[in-house]
């Protein structure tokens, strides 16, 4: 088969061939049809400092997929051959203490698809049954590559109630453009979205937020003054991990906000405690998706007409995927799926 292998620890990746992997008793194999590119893919074809740490190569990489299912192991139950499917690209122990308690994503020992283990970039791959989620309903290949993405934004959007609430949202690049649209459609009352990328702030406002904010010109203060509020944000979603970021949000938060921080920060965080004390601010880290309670969120979202589709901004060919890449890696950009039928 046609894979994107990391054949070494160094930077690049290659197209090239590889085996076709094979399911054992509780594996399903799935042919993949479409992948999503995310930051974790850029980091590993470029080998920083994270990637070297975190990365077991040589390995297939690749997460974030829609396939059908083509072979499964005797001792699967519930997945058919012929089932569309993406993939929880966690794959747990099953045996410690979070597992054992039903906190799967938490997890001591997971290993993920195209960092720990075999991934997805690649005509096929092969996943335990319990990873795998079938869509039992309708869904477009390249929506359910990016269902993996998709589980953070909902996973982030949903640790608190946004039922009438205003919700301010640093970053927008593709899981904060989903967060915003998950927003909106729970019920938040203003939803509000920095950064300062001209091209992801008009697709954020194509997606229907109340202010897409340029924090290099205008201040989250304006953004309050504009929409007439007078008591700060309830709610913050910190997806972009800049160190400017937290500051800012506690900064313009009611007293009691609460702060969902999915953006991984590249350096310490000064932040001013002595105000989420005063203020009574919670601030809550969020990673990956609950296992399953997530999925089965996103999927009922999607089927009660909540559309991210237009988070996804380009499409190649496999046999393009160094456009592909590098389309991803500039920034002009929503969502980058890769095409696996065309090789």
């Amino acid at each position: 088969m046609k894979a994107l292998f990391k054949d070494a620890a160094a930077p690049g990746l290659s197209y090239t061939d590889r085996p076709e992997p094979a399911a054992g008793p509780a594996d399903v194999k799935i042919r993949v049809l479409r992948t999503g590119i995310c930051g974790t893919d850029l980091h590993i074809e470029s080998w920083d400092a994270w990637a070297a740490g975190a990365v077991n190569a040589p390995l297939v990489t690749g997460h974030e997929f829609c396939g059908e299912v083509v072979a499964v192991g005797n001792a699967v139950h519930d997945v058919r051959v012929g089932d569309l499917v993406s993939g929880e690209g966690h794959v747990v122990c099953g045996i410690c203490r979070n597992c054992r308690a039903g906190r799967r994503h938490l997890c001591i020992r997971t290993s993920s698809i195209g960092v720990n283990r075999d991934g997805a970039f690649a005509e096929y791959v092969v996943l335990p049954e319990s990873n795998v989620w079938v869509h039992h309903a309708p869904v477009d290949p390249d929506l359910g590559a990016i269902f993996d993405p998709f589980g953070n934004a909902v996973h982030t959007a949903l640790t608190f109630p946004l039922v009438g609430e205003d919700v301010l949202i640093t970053g927008a690049g593709p899981i904060g453009l989903m967060a915003a649209a998950v927003a909106r459609h729970v019920g938040a009352r203003f939803v509000v979205i920095t950064d300062i990328s001209p091209y992801r702030l008009e697709l954020a406002r194509k997606m229907g937020v109340d202010r897409a904010l340029d924090v290099s010109r205008e201040s989250v203060a304006d953004a309050q003054r504009a929409l007439g509020m007078v008591e700060g944000f309830d709610v913050a979603l910190e997806m972009s991990g800049h160190a400017s970021a937290l500051p800012d949000v506690i900064a313009n938060l009611n007293h009691g906000g609460r702060i969902a921080m999915l953006g991984l920060p590249s350096a310490p965080i000064e932040v001013d405690w002595s105000r989420v004390v005063t203020h009574m601010i919670t601030i809550q880290g969020v990673y990956g998706r609950q296992m399953f309670e997530t999925w089965y969120a996103m999927s009922a979202m999607q089927r009660s007409g909540l559309d991210v589709s237009a988070v996804i901004t380009h499409r190649f060919a496999a046999r393009d995927w160094a456009d592909a890449f590098a389309t991803a890696r500039g920034g002009n950009c929503g969502k980058v799926v890769i095409d696996w039928t065309q090789v």
